[in-house]
């Protein structure tokens, strides 16, 4: 991986300790995440990769960690997340909710509601929190911040999803500083 990012393969066993949902819950709302020092993690939930972003330990800067390829199994795929969230010892997880631009839920916001319920269901006995977070037009802005850049289109689809990840992640953070 020659762009400085860590790898992240997928553990071949683990307990499946998740179950998926059809109808999550609604998050609390940012401000009753609870978080006053320690590391928030965000993922940007694509069909082929996901996107990762970790914060510093003081939740005030966002910065890209990695991107996972999904592997076609969501089991093998979500314990790979939660591997990498335990690894950076986080306090929650962030998940992009890829709301309509007029609001409404469709497919996609269903199917990333389901993740997270996964997610949650898997990080709760490890004490870490999950909350979904409106992503519309992250990787727009991603994208728009990547090419003022200079990043060419090739380099800039190899890093297009944890940067998505950490536009989502900074603006959850700026969000709850905002809250308090």
């Amino acid at each position: 991986m020659d762009d400085g990012e860590r790898p992240v393969s997928a553990p071949d066993s683990a307990p499946d300790s998740a179950r998926v949902s059809s109808a999550a819950a609604v998050p609390a709302p940012v401000a009753d995440v609870p978080m006053s020092r320690g590391r928030a993690v965000g993922i940007d939930l694509g069909a082929r990769r996901i996107g990762v972003a970790v914060s510093d330990s003081a939740g005030t800067l966002a910065s890209p960690r990695t991107t996972v390829a999904r592997t076609g199994d969501r089991k093998r795929d979500l314990r790979t997340l939660v591997g990498l969230v335990l690894e950076e010892e986080a306090m929650v997880v962030v998940v992009g909710h890829p709301l309509s631009l007029d609001g409404t839920r469709g497919r996609a916001a269903t199917d990333a509601e389901d993740e997270a319920e996964a997610l949650r269901a898997s990080l709760d006995p490890h004490g870490v929190a999950v909350e979904l977070f409106d992503e519309r037009l992250t990787t727009v802005t991603a994208h728009q911040s990547l090419m003022a850049g200079g990043m060419s289109g090739k380099a800039r689809r190899k890093v297009i999803d944890r940067s998505a990840a950490t536009v989502l992640l900074q603006a959850w953070l700026e969000a709850r500083r905002s809250d308090r």
